[in-house]
């Protein structure tokens, strides 16, 4: 199971964009942020498995994280994602992935999501947001 999805970043997306309660980020080049890379990952490796999944009912989450971020990318630049399965083991399922943005690589490494029930996890979480209230 594999997936490609091409991204050209915007503006938006770099990072003096990310939280605004951090003066840091906004003093910081307009490159492609970390986070929305991570976030394009996630999506692309998502993608890679929606056909096999009994979606709406099935969904993935992102439970583990190990990716590169090699090079910079400014605004303008189109971001290729290429992820590939490379195991599945009970919910989990394992992949590799790599980003390019037509000069460098600027990411790889793995990514693992968990398949669950989305109806049942929704209520899990509304239980929880309601003993904060």
């Amino acid at each position: 199971m594999r997936s490609r999805f091409e991204y050209t970043v915007s503006t938006e997306k770099t990072v003096p964009h990310l939280y605004p309660e951090f003066t840091e980020f906004r003093q910081m080049p307009a490159v492609f942020a970390t986070a929305f890379l991570v976030g394009l990952i996630e999506g692309t490796c998502q993608k890679a498995i929606v056909a096999y999944l009994d979606w709406p009912r099935e969904q993935s989450l992102g439970t583990l994280v190990n990716l590169t971020h090699l090079a910079a990318t400014p605004p303008g630049m189109t971001v290729t994602v290429e992820a590939e399965v490379i195991a599945v083991e009970g919910r989990t399922v394992r992949f590799r992935a790599r980003a390019h943005d037509g000069r460098d690589l600027i990411s790889e490494g793995t990514h693992e999501r968990v398949v669950i029930d989305a109806e049942r996890f929704r209520r899990k979480v509304a239980d929880k947001a309601q003993a904060v209230k």
